[in-house]
């Protein structure tokens, strides 16, 4: 049994990429569909499909490479707030990852963003990883 369902969530896509698999199919949950449309957004995945099971659904997320070099989009993606230690900030001290070329994806009272919307919109929350 899973306990930290986030962290499966990013350690699946980790490994994913680190093979060099297309297409990687994972559990889904609101949160985590919430960290793929921003993972979408950012432009460190091609593409997404939510797709009904008759249980909690399943999420399809295609990988992104470099066309010539084959290296993944997504470098770096580590969790930050565990259920063991949870990470909190507020918009004040919202972390910059890479001197801003990263993101953090932080879950707040406004819904699941980057840490920059965070920022702009003068909200706080709990971190829940860095991707870069």
């Amino acid at each position: 049994m899973i306990t930290d369902t986030v962290a499966d969530y990013l350690t699946r896509i980790r490994n994913a990429g680190m093979a060099k698999h297309k297409v990687v199919e994972i559990p889904s949950s609101k949160l985590k569909k919430g960290v793929t449309e921003i993972l979408f957004d950012q432009g460190y995945i091609l593409s997404y499909k939510f797709e009904d099971d008759n249980k909690q659904g399943i999420i399809k997320i295609a990988l992104k490479y470099h066309p010539k070099t084959k290296v993944p989009a997504i470098t770096n993606i580590q969790r930050v707030s565990t259920p063991g230690l949870r990470k909190y900030t507020s918009s004040k001290e919202m972390p910059r990852i890479l001197n801003g070329l990263g993101i953090a994806i932080v879950s707040t009272s406004k819904g699941v963003m980057t840490n920059k919307e965070a920022v702009r919109q003068n909200v706080g929350g709990e971190i829940i990883c860095y991707v870069y």
